[in-house]
């Protein structure tokens, strides 16, 4: 009998182990910190949950954004974003282009929204 009930825990530890191996590989702030270091892009966000800021990796830099609701015509949408970034250190090699393409990026995930970046970004659009 013990024998038997050790075999079931062995089975459970197990599964416990290749579970927590497969959320390890899953989590959105280890993938951000691979994209950062292999200056790749990557974005996370949930897109039904507003209050959730997003979060996206380019050539190196990591990005926040802050997502504010309003009404479109039909129906409310993220409809504002503001975009930060963690460290302005890291803008370093940013292009005009490189926003361009995280503008293009954004709306295609929100068309609605009108993103404003903050500062020192947006001196480099102006």
């Amino acid at each position: 009998m013990i024998v038997i009930l050790f075999r079931i825990l062995i089975v459970a530890a197990i599964i416990l182990l290749v579970y927590s191996i497969i959320q390890y590989f899953r989590n959105p702030q280890r993938l951000l910190q691979h994209a950062k270091e292999t200056q790749g892009f990557y974005f996370t966000d949930e897109p039904g949950n507003s209050k959730k800021n997003i979060q996206f990796v380019y050539k190196g830099c990591q990005f926040v954004g802050e997502k504010y609701v309003g009404t479109t015509e039909n129906a409310f949408e993220i409809v504002d974003i503001h975009i930060t970034v963690a460290d302005s250190i890291e803008l370093q090699g940013i292009t005009r282009d490189d926003i361009y393409f995280l503008e293009k990026e954004l709306l295609i995930r929100y068309p609605h929204a009108k993103i404003t970046w903050k500062h020192p970004i947006n001196t480099l659009l102006t």
